[in-house]
């Protein structure tokens, strides 16, 4: 059976075929009489009629997709950002485009170039380093982007990520008031601003608080997974440096401090307390629940999404930095430490 045609609904519908079309397309319906428009929805419905997108991209210049650029669909961290974007596009007349670089430059630049031959109107890229020489050139040719959760160095464009100097400072003084002296801090990688902010919100944070800044006592992650966690904290229980409590880069980094912990015997929290950051769904689950930073991830998608469409709507408007405020979970991973 044929699909029903545009001229199939203008006919249901009893109006011209243009009139039929501006009616279907969210941007133009308000050219319609309102009584209008119900009917030629009504008579669209009836017949299962579906817009051709590329046929009206073709029309319009307008694709009406945003491309979005995941660095590991695997990290439970996105799934709530995607749904914020998607709540916030789906209203607008956009769908979105989910790519995964795993994080590989050559993987990340051929989705992009894939997503620009599609038509999409704009980019929320959550791969950011602080180095990136091909968001630089994306800048360049005025692509619309807005970064999610990571900035860079070289170029002024939109991002929405947590106030990470106020997440790592919860974390602190929460350590501190529960008796801990030393602390350590197992870093994201230093090739990301996440990475280098949070590890410098950590020497903050110590300070603040008259404890040791000894360098040894912050630990670089090469990537924000658990097997870089387990690494990390294996590296640091073999130096011998002295510490009851760490304050892990991310979730998943944190969970890696749990392997360990089951290899050599390690109590947590009698022997060390951890926290983590990001809140991630289901770490009440664990064996003790992790304490966390919780930040609003859905909302980091939300706002991320307006700033695209803005970019793309108004491209006039100023840059905007969104800072999102996080708060602390404290849950059974945290206690004083062993007099």
């Amino acid at each position: 059976m044929q699909a029903p045609t545009l001229r199939d609904v203008a006919e249901a519908a009893g109006v011209h075929a243009a009139t039929a079309s501006r009616a279907l397309n969210p941007d133009t319906r308000r050219l319609v009489n309102a009584k209008t428009a119900r009917r030629v929805l009504r008579a669209a419905e009836s017949l299962g009629y579906q817009p051709n997108p590329i046929a009206r991209s073709l029309k319009t210049a307008k694709s009406r997709t945003v491309g979005l650029v995941i660095p590991d669909l695997t990290n439970p961290l996105f799934p709530p950002i995607v749904r914020g974007i998607e709540d916030v596009l789906g209203p607008a007349g956009y769908n979105a485009l989910i790519v995964n670089t795993d994080n590989d430059p050559d993987r990340e630049q051929s989705r992009i170039d894939s997503l620009r031959s599609r038509q999409a109107e704009g980019l929320i890229i959550a791969t950011a380093q602080l180095d990136h020489p091909l968001l630089a050139e994306l800048h360049r040719q005025s692509v619309k982007m807005v970064l999610v959760n990571r900035r860079t160095d070289d170029i002024d464009v939109p991002s929405v990520a947590p106030d990470d100097v106020k997440g790592i400072g919860l974390a602190v003084k929460h350590l501190v008031a529960l008796g801990h002296r030393r602390i350590v801090h197992l870093a994201g990688p230093q090739t990301t601003s996440t990475g280098v902010g949070r590890a410098r919100a950590f020497q903050i944070a110590v300070r603040e608080h008259g404890l040791d800044d000894d360098p040894a006592r912050i630990v670089p992650c090469d990537y924000w997974t658990e097997p870089q966690g387990a690494s990390a904290l294996r590296a640091v229980l073999d130096s011998g440096v002295e510490f009851t409590a760490v304050v892990a880069g991310n979730d998943l980094i944190a969970l890696g401090c749990y392997d360990v912990f089951a290899e050599r015997g390690i109590s947590c929290p009698d022997d060390v307390s951890v926290v983590g950051f990001n809140g991630m769904p289901f770490l009440d689950k664990l064996q003790p629940p992790l304490t966390t930073v919780a930040v609003p991830l859905h909302q980091i998608g939300l706002e991320a999404a307006r700033m695209l469409l803005e970019s793309i709507n108004e491209p006039e408007q100023p840059t905007r930095v969104v800072l999102l405020p996080p708060s602390l979970v404290i849950r059974g991973s945290t206690a004083a430490p062993r007099t």
